[in-house]
């Protein structure tokens, strides 16, 4: 998945997050627990998504650019 994708992703599950936490607030107590079970999946999804993009951003530890490597000598 593009780095581009992953961001949208990332901001769709953000606003998903928010509105959660805003129908929390005015909720009554009786749906509550319901929303909060809600609003639990969607922070997993949020956390899974920011580490994937992370992950996406950064470069893996065990490759070299090749302008980096040394050149031997022939």
């Amino acid at each position: 998945m593009s780095i581009k994708l992953l961001a949208l992703d990332l901001y769709r599950a953000q606003q998903k997050v928010h509105l959660l936490e805003a129908q929390l607030a005015e909720a009554p107590f009786s749906a509550q627990e319901a929303i909060e079970a809600k609003l639990r999946e969607a922070n997993e999804e949020l956390r899974q998504l920011r580490n994937m993009l992370e992950g996406a951003k950064s470069p893996s530890p065990y490759r070299s650019h090749p302008s980096m490597l040394k050149r031997r000598g022939r």
